[in-house]
Formats: structure tokens, sequence, C-alpha cells
């Protein structure tokens, strides 16, 4: 579809080149070639699109170097280049896209690192996406200056070094997004609406009418060492946070118990040790959680919402047991477990109550018989004494009627006052 504002040939398999032809209409704000079978390299042909706000040309078979003409877009917003074959560095000229709030590079053969001048020529980018290249290097501090970041991520890389304690500081990660914002782009005609993939574990998820609510953070699959900072704990609008298949050390720090709005965490692989904190249990959007292949030890806090996750999620974690595992600990020798709990109860206790509940049975039942022989010895004895039983019972039970007759009369009033 074109329009004079809108060029729009997505989904359609064309092949060949990028038309030149796009350079005859100046007043394009929005360019989606996205979905084709595009090959050669990204021609200059945008260079007279002064006006652009969105430009997708991602899955398609492009190769070569991205041009460092992009960067002159001085209006462009958003900008998708993700799934192609393109190589080489993130052109410096990036640094003046200061109206870009998506950069998706993901998923080509880009290497290099990083560079800083993203930390400060792009403070209104919200999201963030360099995921399946070959970047290298440490995690710059500066990213953290981002203070509208919502969606970072740089996983299936080469990144190596500790997670910086600034990554602690993104802002708009901090804050509870429930406002739901369209992020369209254009003026007239069809605009572009953005759409957002999260990926977990084995499956893809496309957010295309909310992706302004979605708040993510994914540094899995690279060479990141060091502890778990207790930093990260502060993004208390994080949903989605995969720091799995690295060699994270340390425990997971209890301050966790912050993160409530999280719907999925995957810490497996790494190297983290020490207990799982019981607040995981009290995470009530929490549906996925995977903590395998670590060195965690001590019992599964096994309750609440954490009994919806089965075996698999706790395995390769040599240290652990307790339900779901089949590995007992070493307390169940002399304990019970509460499986629906995860509570022990001490044999101590235990005979404890079972003495408690002997005498209870034995006062009872002998309550009964007295009951019982009671009347029947009183009835053969003597026949005075039985005729002098029974009207004392008779009068009992007639006060206990009058008094509930007078209860529920006074009740009555009551009721109509």
């Amino acid at each position: 579809m074109v329009t004079e504002t809108h060029f729009s040939n997505l989904d359609n398999q064309i092949t060949g080149e990028i038309p030149a032809s796009i350079s005859n209409n100046p007043s394009l704000q929005v360019i989606d070639l996205s979905n084709n079978n595009l090959i050669g390299s990204i021609p200059s042909v945008f260079m007279n699109c002064f006006y652009i706000k969105a430009l997708d040309l991602s899955k398609n078979n492009l190769s070569g170097s991205i041009p460092t003409d992009l960067g002159f877009l001085s209006m462009l917003q958003t900008l998708h280049l993700n799934d192609n074959n393109l190589s080489g560095e993130i052109p410096s000229s990036f640094q003046n896209l200061a109206s870009l709030e998506t950069l998706d590079l993901g998923n080509n053969r880009l290497t290099g690192t990083i560079p800083a001048w993203i930390g400060k020529g792009l403070e209104g980018l919200k999201i963030l996406k360099l995921r399946g290249n070959a970047f290298s290097g440490e995690l710059p501090l500066v990213l953290s200056n981002l203070s509208s970041m919502q969606v970072l991520d740089l996983a299936e890389n080469r990144f190596q070094g500790s997670i910086p304690a600034s990554f602690g500081d993104f802002k708009a990660m901090t804050r509870v997004q429930n406002i739901n914002r369209h992020l369209l782009y254009g003026m007239f005609g069809k605009l572009y609406e953005e759409n957002l993939v999260v990926n977990m574990k084995d499956q893809s998820l496309i957010f295309s009418k909310i992706p302004s609510l979605v708040v993510n953070m994914d540094l899995s699959g690279n060479n990141l060492s060091g502890d778990l900072p207790r930093e990260i704990t502060k993004l208390s609008g994080l949903v989605f946070l995969n720091l799995s298949r690295n060699r994270i050390s340390g425990h997971i720090p209890e301050s966790i118990s912050k993160l409530k709005q999280l719907s999925s965490l995957d810490l497996s692989s790494n190297k983290l040790s020490g207990a799982i904190p019981r607040s995981l249990a009290s995470f009530l959007f929490l549906g996925f959680l995977i903590l395998s292949n670590n060195n965690f030890s001590g019992r599964i806090p096994y309750t609440n919402h954490m009994t919806t996750f089965d075996a698999p999620f706790f395995a390769g974690n040599i240290g652990l047991c307790g339900i779901p595992l089949d590995v007992k600990c070493p307390s169940d020798d002399e304990d019970d477990v509460d499986p629906e709990k995860g509570l022990n109860t001490s044999k101590n206790s235990r005979n404890g109550d079972t003495s408690t509940d002997k005498w209870f049975y034995l006062i009872v039942g002998l309550g009964f018989a007295v009951g019982i022989l009671v009347p029947y010895l009183v009835i053969t004895m003597k026949r005075s004494w039985s005729v002098a039983y029974f009207n004392a019972v008779e009068k009992v039970v007639d006060r206990i009627l009058f008094l509930w007759l007078k209860y529920r009369t006074r009740q009555q009033r009551n009721q109509r006052r």
C-alpha cells in the first residue's frame, strides 16, 4: 500500500533489492517492508525521506553493514532492522537519533561493543533489542541513564563481566506501568503500530496492543559473572526477568520480594547458591519460574503459589530437597512434611498431640458411658427415684425451651424496630 505518507508492502514475499523509487516521495512518514525476501544491502534511498517516523525492514535477507545515512533521519522514532544478515558495528551516527523510541537490531551478525553514547544521545529510548548477535565486552554503566527504558533485551551475545549495580536505576522500570499507551507512528491514513516480542524459554510472546505495559530485562545466554546485584530488586515494575545461561553466582537477595509484578523469572543455568527465598511463594502473578541447574540448597519453600511449579523447574540443584523433588531432606527422617504448606511436624509434637487425643477420647467415652448407665441404674433400683429423675430432666428441658422462646421473641422485637 502506498499513500502520501505511508509505504507498506509487508508480508508479500517481495524479492529483489529495496526499490530506489522510495526516494521519490520525500513526505513518507512510514515505510514498512518487513517479512519479505528482500536481498542486498540497505541503500541510501531513505536519505530523502526527511519526515520518516517508522522504518521497518525486519525479517528479510538484507546483508552488509548498517548505512551511516540512517543516523541523519532526525524525526525517526522506531527502527526495526532485526532478523536479517547485517554485519559490522552500530554506526556512531545513530547518536543523532534524538527522537528514537525503539531500536531493534536483533538476530543479525553485528559485532563490537555497545557504544557508551547510547546512554547519552538516545535519552528517549524505550525499547532496545540487540539479542542474537555477536556483541561483546562489558555492559556499559551509562545505559541506566535511559530513564524511559522499559525493554532491554541483550540476550544471546558474548557480553562478559558482572551486571552493573546501576542497572537498578532504570527509572521507567522502577514504576508499575498501568496506563496503556498505543505506540502508533504516522499522521494520516494507516498508522504503524509497534509490536513487541518477549522470548521465554521455548516460546515467544507477541504484544501488539499493550506494548507500553511490558517491562522486560533479558540478559540471558551471555558470559556474565559475579553476584546477582541487589539493586536489580529496585525495578519493581519488572514483568519479565531472564538472567539464565550465564555464570552468575551468589544468592538470590531476600529483597526480590519487592518485584511483585513479575510474571516470569528465569535464573536457570547459572552458579547461584544458598536457599531459595520463601518470599517467592508470595508472588501472585508469577506464571513462569525456572531455577534449574544451579547450586541451590535446602528445602524448597513449596507453599502458596510455588505449588504450581513441578520438579523440572528445580532440577539440577544437588543440594535441593523436598517437594516437588523426589529427594528427601535430611530432617525428613525425624519430621513429617505437610505437602500443602511445606511445613514440618516433629515427632515430639505429633506424640504430644496423640497423647492429648487419647485423653480426649477416653474422657468422652467415660462421659458417654456414665450418661447411659446412671439413668439405667436409677430406673432399675427404685421406681420413686426414676420418677424424680425424669421429673428433673423434664424441668430442665422446659427451662431451656422457655429461655429459647424468650430470646427469639426479643430478637423479633428488635428487628421490627
